[in-house]
């Protein structure tokens, strides 16, 4: 059965790392990448599927309407995987319209295009599309912060605390609200803090890297207590192609590396692997460049997720530790420096 899939966003980190993923376990689906190119958005990081006959890359934004559906039009698609959205918590304070446009709006428009062209009632699907499914990626950020204990599960109530968690968990309440109003066959995923190549510089692992090699001050919010649960790129990227293709329509899977770690244990770890990988010419330590800065506002304490659901429904088991997974992240870096 041939099959078209709708990326969206995918020359942004995560998607640009799984199209390449998902097109070669998947050689017999074409990939239509749509994609505003905003800044966080590199054709750089899909080098490497450009020439794939089965791969093409659209730049517009979801935002729009008409082009959504005139895709739509053109390629039949029967599925959509959606990875789209403005994603950083510090623009998300600074201009938060952008967010709610995207995040939101953006959203909306797929779950319009692929209502109308896959059902021609509520829970009545049109010949052929019985089986099309749209999956969503949002973000942990939506179940606000937590204690000391405990972990995020599917049923933690949402507690958004930022501009940018507040718009991604309305487009996840949109994804809901299109199953159970109108039975479409949707499926979403809310990930821990991805790490790995291709990240633009702006994140926190990358802006580490970077000013350790420019012997820049490494700027950490607060007092670097702040903890992370760290999900290597790819293993996100197998986690989406199981729901995707196994999981239960109107099912959300929360996907976790289980690798909790402080800012400041993030720091030290790739200050000592910058140590050994490129000592500093003048002799001294990474960790003397590490530099407090005033904390975010709203900086959520701690995020951690309990990954039971997918693992014990789907199979699903990460591949990489932290400690494996910074290595190639670091030396992925340095080869591009």
């Amino acid at each position: 059965m041939s099959a078209t899939i709708l990326v969206t966003g995918g020359a942004g980190f995560i998607g640009s790392n799984f199209i390449p993923y998902f097109m070669e376990r998947h050689p017999e689906y074409k990939i239509i990448n749509l994609d505003k190119l905003t800044y966080a958005g590199n054709l750089e990081n899909l080098k490497e599927v450009e020439n794939n006959p089965n791969y093409t890359f659209v730049q517009g934004d979801i935002c729009d309407e008409n082009l959504v559906n005139e895709l739509f039009e053109k390629y039949d698609f029967t599925g959509v995987i959606h990875f789209a959205a403005e994603s950083h918590v510090d623009n998300s304070i600074k201009g938060p319209r952008a967010f709610i446009n995207t995040n939101l709006v953006g959203t909306f428009n797929l779950l319009e295009a692929s209502r109308t062209h896959w059902l021609e009632a509520p829970f009545t699907p049109k010949s052929g599309c019985e089986n099309r499914r749209f999956h969503h990626i949002s973000t942990d950020e939506v179940y606000g912060t937590l204690g000391a204990e405990g972990y995020f599960k599917e049923t933690t109530p949402y507690a958004p605390n930022s501009p940018y968690s507040a718009s991604k968990a309305g487009s996840d309440f949109l994804v809901r609200a299109y199953h159970h109003t109108y039975g479409m066959n949707v499926t979403s995923s809310n990930c821990s803090n991805n790490y790995g190549p291709k990240q633009h510089s702006e994140k926190l692992i990358p802006t580490i890297i970077r000013n350790c090699l420019n012997l820049s001050p490494i700027p950490i919010y607060g007092n670097g207590q702040n903890i992370r649960d760290w999900l290597y790129v790819t293993d996100h990227a197998k986690a989406i192609d199981l729901i995707f293709h196994k999981g239960k329509s109107g099912e959300t899977y929360n996907v976790g590396g289980h690798n909790e770690l402080t800012n400041m244990e993030i720091t030290h770890a790739i200050c000592a692997l910058l140590d050994d990988l490129r000592p500093r010419q003048d002799g001294k330590k990474y960790a003397d460049l590490i530099t407090f800065v005033k904390d975010r506002a709203g900086h959520d304490l701690r995020y951690a997720i309990d990954p039971t659901k997918i693992t014990s429904e789907l199979s699903y088991k990460p591949e990489e530790t932290f400690k494996t997974g910074i290595v190639k992240t670091v030396q992925w870096y340095l080869d591009k420096a």
